[in-house]
């Protein structure tokens, strides 16, 4: 590759994503010892794209210089797991199934609390968001349309974390884009997706509105609920599940 691979943002995502896959699957084990000289010869590119992908792996948590031995993969209890990206490459591999249980056991104890707190805070402006991103899912969801479905799905759950005025609450969203994006991808979402789950989601959005945070609070734990049973009885190789959030 040329000089230009220092500046070219879709090389260095590509690399990016191939090491983060090969380090959170297992392929790179904690403790291998990676060379860059070897790397550049695997995906076929400049050193400077390497380096500045193993700067990113490093901020990460999931790489690390040792002296002496080099760039080593580090242990899992040091990467940072609620880093999209890794959650994002994580979910690609085999451990897909525990991964979205775990994910969906840190969401009914965080969503319900921003749910109640959003209708104690959340602005006209979120208010309508959320009405509007419910509305977005009936549409889409009686069309099949699951790419819209899922990105009006995600404006509702960033905006509810968001209304809840906690900022650690609100630095979520990317983390329950993930979870949702991952479900709709790997197929574990319906064709159609059960009108059941957006008439909860109305709930949530109605709950907010009147400024009911028990309302809000049990609305929101119903939707995660439902998502956990549902999870639960889907095998973890079944692509046709049909799991709502």
């Amino acid at each position: 590759m040329g000089a230009n691979d220092r500046i070219n943002p879709g090389l260095h995502a590509s690399v990016l994503d191939q090491l983060g896959v090969l380090i959170t699957s297992g392929a790179f084990p904690s403790g291998h010892v990676l060379r860059i000289e070897q790397l550049e010869d695997r995906f076929g590119v400049s050193r400077s794209v390497i380096r500045e992908a193993i700067r990113v792996l490093e901020s990460m948590g999931l790489l690390s210089s040792r002296r002496r031995v080099g760039l080593t993969v580090a242990p899992r209890a040091g990467w940072n797991l609620f880093d999209p990206r890794v959650i994002r490459w994580r979910l690609d591999g085999a451990d897909r199934h525990q991964l979205l249980l775990s994910l969906g056991e840190l969401r009914r104890g965080v969503e319900p609390v921003a749910a109640a707190l959003a209708a104690r805070h959340a602005t006209p402006e979120q208010c309508g968001v959320l009405t509007g991103a419910v509305m977005q899912m009936a549409v889409h969801g009686k069309a099949g349309d699951l790419e819209a479905y899922l990105a009006a799905d995600i404006v509702f759950h960033r905006t509810l974390l968001r209304a809840s005025g906690n900022e650690m609450l609100g630095a979520l969203t990317d983390v329950v884009a993930e979870v949702l994006t991952a479900r709709t991808h790997h197929h574990l979402m319906p064709a159609h997706p059960q009108p059941e789950a957006i008439r909860r989601h109305a709930e949530v959005a109605q709950a907010v509105q009147a400024g009911d945070p028990e309302a809000a609070e049990r609305a929101m734990r119903d939707i995660l609920e439902e998502t956990a049973r549902a999870m639960l009885t889907t095998p973890p190789k079944d692509t046709t599940g049909a799991v709502e959030d």
